[in-house]
C-alpha cells in the first residue's frame, strides 16, 4: 500500500530500484555484464603514396610527364592530330583545284580574245571596256598581234576587252558600226573551279534527256539599228547636230522586213524548239548546199535563197560541227502571254562552240565575220515580194488576235466577277435591312427562282 501511495504522488526512486536485479527477470541475464560502449575516433587520415600505389597499381602505358603550358610537343604525338591532318589536306585539294579551274578559264577567255579582236576592231569602234590608248589598223592587228601591240604599249591588253562576270562565264561589248547599235558576247566555260559540280552535270545529262551536256561556247546577240538612229545615238544641238540629222534623213533606212531565219546544228534543233517561241513559227528542211549536220529554219523559201550565200555557206563549212545556231529574228524568245509582250524585237544570235588551243587558226572566225556583216545584207536586201510580206504579217497578226481573244476573256472575266460581287454586297445589305419573317420569305423565293432554272436547263438539254 505504501509503494502505490509513492507511486502516484512522485515519491523518488532509489538508484537500486531503478537497475533491475538478476532475481526481477532472468530473460537479460546475458547482457547483464556488457561493457559500455567506446566513442568512434574521428582523426583525419592521410594517405602516403605507397598506399595509393597499393590501391591503384600503375598502368602499362606511356605516362606523359608535366611540363610548361607552351611546350605542346612534348605531351603530344602526331596521332593526336589525325583529323586534323585530313581536314588541312581536303581543304588543300579544294584551293588547288579551284586556282586550277580560275587560271584555266582566263587562259581560255585570253587566248579567245586575242584571236577575235582583230575581227571586233576591224568591225567597231570601241570594243571592250577599257577601249584604245592608240588605235591601230587592222594590218597592224593581224600583223602583230595583240600581244605585240600590248608589248608596244600601242595597245591595251587582253583583260581590258573582255571582263570576267563569274568564275566560268565572261563578257565583252562591242558598239560603233553602221546598222548596228551593238553586240554581246559571253563566253560561258566548264565549272573547272569546282570539279563536283562539273561531273555531276555531265553525269545528268548522261541519264537525263532533257538535262544538255555542258560545253563551253559563245553566244553573242547583236542588237541592230532598224531605223533606230535617232533614238539610240541622239545628236547634240547647234550647226552639227543639224547637219547630222539631215545626213542621216538622206541616208537610206537601217530597217529591214519582220522574219524568223535560222541555220541550226541537228544536235541543238529539239532543244531550241521547245526553248525559244520565235523558233516554232519556222518550216525545218535541210539544204543541198549546207552539210548534212546542219538545217535551215525558215518561214519561207526565199527568205533561205537571199540569205545564204556562198560566203556563208563556206563559213559554216569551215567552222564545222562547232557551230550550233545562227538566229534572225523579231519575235521575243518566250511565248508572250499577253499584247504587251508581243511587241517586235529585231536580233541576231549566235552561238558557237569554243575551238580547242589546238585549231590555229581558230576556225569559227569566219562565221563570226559572217555574222558581224550580216546586218548590211539585211538592211540591202531583206526587202520581199508583197506575197511573201503578206505571209509574215498574217502569222504574226493571227498570234495578236488569239492574244487580244484571251485579253478580252480575262476582262470579261473581271467585269462578270466585279458584277457578281456588286449584286452579292446589295443583296447583303437588303437581307440586313430586313427582318427575321422577311428574310426566311426572301430565301424561300430565291430557291424557288434556283429550281424554275435548273428545270428550264434540264428541258432544253432534254
Amino acid at each position: 500500500m505504501a509503494g502505490l501511495l509513492d507511486n502516484l504522488f512522485g515519491a523518488k526512486k532509489s538508484v537500486q530500484s531503478i537497475v533491475p536485479s538478476s532475481t526481477d527477470d532472468t530473460d537479460f541475464a546475458d547482457f547483464a555484464d556488457a561493457p559500455a560502449p567506446l566513442h568512434a575516433s574521428v582523426a583525419p587520415v592521410v594517405p602516403s603514396v605507397a598506399g595509393v600505389h597499393s590501391t591503384f597499381p600503375a598502368t602499362t602505358g606511356n605516362l606523359v610527364p608535366y611540363t610548361k603550358w607552351y611546350r605542346v610537343w612534348e605531351r603530344t604525338t602526331p596521332k593526336d592530330f589525325v583529323q586534323e591532318g585530313f581536314i588541312l589536306a581536303f581543304l588543300f585539294v579544294v584551293i588547288s583545284f579551284h586556282l586550277w579551274g580560275t587560271k584555266t578559264n582566263r587562259k581560255i577567255s585570253k587566248r579567245w580574245i586575242a584571236s577575235h579582236a582583230p575581227v571586233l576592231q576591224k568591225e567597231f569602234a570601241l570594243v571592250g571596256f577599257g577601249g584604245l590608248v592608240q588605235r591601230p589598223s587592222a594590218e597592224d592587228v593581224e600583223a602583230s598581234g595583240l600581244a605585240g601591240l600590248a608589248a608596244q604599249g600601242d595597245f591595251i591588253s587582253p583583260e581590258s576587252l573582255i571582263k570576267e562576270e563569274s568564275a566560268q562565264e565572261y563578257v565583252t561589248y562591242a558598239s560603233g558600226r553602221q546598222n548596228v547599235a551593238s553586240v554581246e558576247l559571253r563566253l560561258q566555260l566548264h565549272k573547272r573551279y569546282n570539279p563536283l559540280a562539273m561531273l555531276g552535270e555531265f553525269i545528268i545529262s548522261f541519264f537525263f534527256e532533257t538535262y544538255s551536256a555542258p560545253v563551253e561556247r559563245t553566244v553573242a546577240t547583236l542588237d541592230p539599228f532598224d531605223g533606230r538612229e535617232g533614238k539610240l545615238v541622239p545628236v547634240g544641238g547647234g550647226r552639227l547636230g543639224q547637219d547630222i540629222a539631215e545626213q542621216r534623213n538622206r541616208a537610206s533606212v537601217s530597217g529591214y522586213d519582220n522574219f524568223v531565219w535560222a541555220i541550226v546544228n541537228k544536235d541543238v534543233m529539239k532543244q531550241l524548239r521547245d526553248d525559244r517561241y520565235d523558233i516554232s513559227l519556222t518550216v525545218t528542211k535541210d539544204h543541198p548546199k549546207l552539210p548534212n549536220w546542219v538545217t535551215v529554219m525558215s518561214e519561207s523559201a526565199e527568205i533561205t535563197d537571199l540569205l545564204l550565200t556562198t560566203e556563208l555557206i563556206h563559213a559554216i563549212e569551215e567552222a564545222g560541227e562547232l557551230l550550233e545556231y545562227l538566229i534572225i529574228t523579231d519575235q521575243p524568245l518566250e511565248k508572250p502571254t499577253k499584247l504587251d509582250e508581243a511587241t517586235s524585237s529585231k536580233k541576231l544570235d549566235l552561238s558557237i562552240r569554243i575551238a580547242p588551243s589546238s585549231a590555229e587558226p581558230d576556225p569559227t572566225i569566219p562565221i563570226f565575220s559572217s555574222f558581224i556583216r550580216l546586218p548590211d545584207q539585211l538592211v540591202s536586201s531583206a526587202h520581199f515580194r508583197p506575197e511573201v510580206v503578206r505571209k509574215l504579217r498574217q502569222t504574226r497578226e493571227e498570234g495578236l488576235r488569239k492574244l487580244r481573244r484571251l485579253d478580252e476573256d480575262e476582262k470579261a472575266e473581271e467585269r462578270t466577277a466585279k458584277k457578281d460581287k456588286e449584286k452579292k454586297e446589295k443583296r447583303d445589305a437588303m437581307l440586313r435591312a430586313m427582318s427575321a419573317e422577311e428574310q426566311r420569305k426572301f430565301m424561300e423565293k430565291e430557291r424557288e427562282k434556283d429550281i424554275r432554272k435548273s428545270q428550264k436547263k434540264m428541258t432544253r438539254k432534254a
